[in-house]
């Protein structure tokens, strides 16, 4: 992100447990215009240990999926951890929960999510998702300049 837009193919982390989710969110992330790479861990201690691995083992990636609701380390905890491990600039993290609860939402943002979406209930509305994040996210934003 030394431009600060990520460069194709847009390197995105899924952490997320649910199979039929991941799913949903790689077919409505191939119908954007962006050319996508995704890269998924199922558990938030799997996430937890990516973060904490040597930087030069795994490029960051560009841009991080979080679900709320993993095992063995909920979402909350993996964004400490982000808080904790990346260097700046960190990725944007958008928090992509099936929680609409208030709590959830206040204690992502204070964990540093850059957003917090509620998991759609329909394909379409992945799609419409997906579309705007894209162009907000990978089109529209401007990311700091990686420091280095």
């Amino acid at each position: 992100m030394n431009d600060h837009t990520p460069d194709e193919p847009v390197d995105v982390l899924l952490i997320e447990d649910n199979p039929g989710d991941v799913r949903l969110t790689r077919e409505a992330f191939r119908a954007t215009e962006s050319e996508i790479s995704f890269r998924v861990l199922s558990d938030g201690e799997e996430a937890a240990r990516y973060f904490r691995q040597p930087k030069d083992s795994e490029p960051c990636p560009d841009l991080v999926l979080l679900d709320l609701n993993l095992p063995r380390k909920d979402g909350l905890a993996v964004l400490e951890v982000l808080e904790d491990e990346l260097d700046y600039p960190p990725p944007p993290v958008l928090v992509l929960s099936s929680s609409d609860a208030e709590e959830d939402i206040a204690e992502s943002y204070a964990n540093d999510a850059n957003a917090f979406l509620t998991k759609p209930d329909v394909m379409s509305e992945f799609n419409s998702m997906a579309e705007a994040i894209e162009r907000f996210w990978i089109d529209t934003a401007k990311h700091p300049p990686a420091h280095g």
